[in-house]
């Protein structure tokens, strides 16, 4: 089983993927956790994706899908993988067909997770992190006993710059730029499989899990 994860941020996908890749066996393969790791190994693409980064330059796409090559050439993928962040141009997806082309495989679903506009600028703005331990907290879903003051040391609670509405904005602003046409991209080799995220995590896991088992329609 090999499956992409699409959905703008706070959809949820990595939550999934980490639910799929323990339902099906499989490695997540999500492009933050490869990145550092290929940095850290010093592995050729981990060389120069390091050289740009050190220069606080964006690493080019090239770099990115050599990256993402080094993992998916690992043992452990060859059964099959989820894709969590990867791909996120037009160009990427298909940079991937080609080395999936190579290895004689190819991709079994796209997973899609439509969350309402609202409700991802919800789930960010309403985030709020300990500055000393790290604890996270939600103002609605996950509230702390006291607000403002975080429950495990007593410190006081911060909205992160990510989580501000302006920035919460221009990310999704970014993502709808750049994914529209991966959408599309899928959808013509009907693959685009779409999952209703605005739901609880366990349910939109088994939405999820049944349509790869082949249980709905």
């Amino acid at each position: 089983m090999r499956i992409i994860m699409l959905g703008p941020p706070g959809a949820g996908k990595g939550t999934q993927a980490r639910k799929i890749a323990e339902e099906f066996h499989i490695p997540q393969i999500s492009t933050g956790d490869i990145f550092r790791r290929a940095v850290e190994e010093n592995t050729a693409m981990g060389k120069k994706a390091k050289e740009y980064m050190d220069s606080g330059m964006l690493v080019p796409d090239d770099i990115v899908v050599g990256i993402v090559e080094e993992r998916l050439n690992k043992p452990d993928a060859d059964a099959g993988f989820v894709l969590d962040g990867f791909p996120r141009t037009l160009y990427q997806a298909e940079r991937l067909e080609q080395i999936l082309e190579k290895k004689g495989v190819h991709i079994d679903a796209v997973i899609n997770i439509l969350v309402q506009r609202e409700t991802v600028i919800e789930r960010f703005t309403g985030r709020r992190v300990c500055q000393v331990c790290g604890a996270s907290y939600h103002i609605k879903y996950n509230p702390p006993k006291k607000p403002g003051v975080c429950d495990a040391c007593g410190n006081k609670l911060i909205t992160r710059h990510d989580d501000e509405l302006e920035t919460v904005k221009k990310r999704l602003e970014e993502y709808e730029q750049k994914t529209s046409p991966l959408i599309e991209f899928y959808k013509s080799r009907h693959l685009l499989i779409d999952i209703d995220g605005n739901k609880p995590i366990d349910e939109v896991n088994k939405s999820i899990v049944d349509v790869l088992r082949g249980e709905t329609k």
